[in-house]
Order: structure tokens, then C-alpha cells, then sequence
């Protein structure tokens, strides 16, 4: 479970716009904005290099608290990254206001667990159709992915986002008949299969102007 031990030190933006941020880039920090609750969006800057590390541990779905060089903390979620196209580094963050306990929803990646019975014993193919699933639930207990468990997973068979154990507490968003997984055969298998069901015997030709013998 993500948990509240991730602290960032930001700092406000003086220069909020382009110039500002490139400024801020060259000085290895990243222009980002904190917002919710009521409150106005906040410019605020914050050290690529301490957040790249917190990413790395786990803060992507975790609540960070952000500590201003005055006045109090406020905690918050990563909502959205900007990334160079070429470079992947991040060009700029969002971040929202959350208490502890309240009640948010969050997209979370899907990690299949336990071999298909399908794919193993049917020389079936696996193929994980939602790669992201929304829940709803605690601020302070967002797990850090969802588990589809595939172990009785059979050979045209397939999981739903019904099917998709969530923490206590947590409530899925996603529409429960969304497909998650499923094993299907494959294309080998497929030919397999259609030339089994198809046609056992030519039909005799026709022959153009023969007439029946008497």
C-alpha cells in the first residue's frame, strides 16, 4: 500500500510563464502547480532530482507532502507529468490538495499475477486489453497497482473488471464488464480450428451443356 512517508521541498514561482519555466529547467527544478480544495492554483518549483527519486520509491500513487520554505505543509497527490518527447524528463507536474482519508479516484496500473490454464496447457495467448483500471477510495491507502490473478484462466476465457479483488474500502469506476484479460488461441491454433469445422468433402463441378444420358 502507498503510504504518506514521501517529503518534497517546494518553493513558489515568481516567474510563472515560459521563460520562468525554462529558467527554473536550466537550474535542474520543475515548474508544477498545486491546486484543489477550494483554493486558488498555486505556482510552485520543485528539485527534478529529489522528485525523480521519490517516483522511483513509489510516490506516483502515494501522498507526498509538499513543504513550502514558509508556512505550513500540504499534502497532496501527483496527478498529472509532462515528459520531453525525446528526453522522457519531466517538464512539469500537477499536483492535488488531499487530506488523508478522504475519498479520491485514482487510475492504477494492472499486473497480472499466476499462469493461464490456457495459455500453459491449450497453447492459448494472453492478452491484457485494460492496462488501467479507475478506483475509487482512501487517499492514504492507494495501492501502488491492481492484480488481475489469471490462474484459472482458461482457453477463450477472460477476466472483467468485476472480477478484480480491490483493497477494503476501495470501489471500482472502471465498468465492471470492461475486459481486463483474456487467452485466446492462437493464430496457429486458430487455423487449427477453422480448417477442423470447414467443408469435409469438394463439391462435384458442374459441367456446362452435359445433358443426363437416358
Amino acid at each position: 500500500m502507498a503510504t504518506a512517508d514521501f517529503n518534497l521541498s517546494v518553493e513558489k514561482r515568481v516567474k510563472p510563464g515560459t521563460t520562468g519555466s525554462n529558467a527554473l529547467r536550466r537550474h535542474g527544478k520543475i515548474p508544477a502547480v498545486l491546486y484543489g480544495h477550494g483554493s486558488q492554483p498555486e505556482s510552485i518549483a520543485i528539485d527534478a532530482h529529489a522528485f525523480a527519486e521519490l517516483l522511483h520509491h513509489g510516490a506516483r500513487n502515494a501522498i507526498v507532502t509538499l513543504k513550502p520554505e514558509s508556512g505550513p505543509s500540504e499534502t497532496a497527490l501527483v496527478r498529472t507529468l509532462q515528459f520531453h518527447p525525446v528526453s522522457h524528463r519531466i517538464l512539469h507536474a500537477d499536483f492535488q490538495r488531499v487530506s488523508l482519508t478522504e475519498a479520491i479516484v485514482s487510475t492504477l496500473e494492472v499486473v497480472t499475477t499466476g499462469v493461464a490454464p490456457g495459455v500453459k496447457d491449450s497453447g492459448g495467448v494472453m492478452d491484457v486489453v485494460a492496462h488501467q483500471l479507475e478506483v475509487e477510495g482512501p487517499a492514504n491507502r492507494i495501492p501502488e497497482h491492481l492484480e488481475a490473478d489469471v490462474s484459472n484462466l482458461g482457453l477463450h476465457e477472460h477476466l472483467t473488471a468485476a472480477d478484480i479483488k480491490l483493497p477494503e474500502g476501495f470501489t471500482m469506476i472502471t465498468p465492471g464488464d470492461t475486459i481486463v484479460v483474456s487467452v485466446e488461441a492462437s493464430r496457429t491454433e486458430r487455423q487449427v480450428e477453422e480448417a477442423a469445422t470447414g467443408p469435409t468433402a469438394a463439391a462435384e463441378p458442374q459441367v456446362i451443356g452435359a445433358t443426363d444420358e437416358k
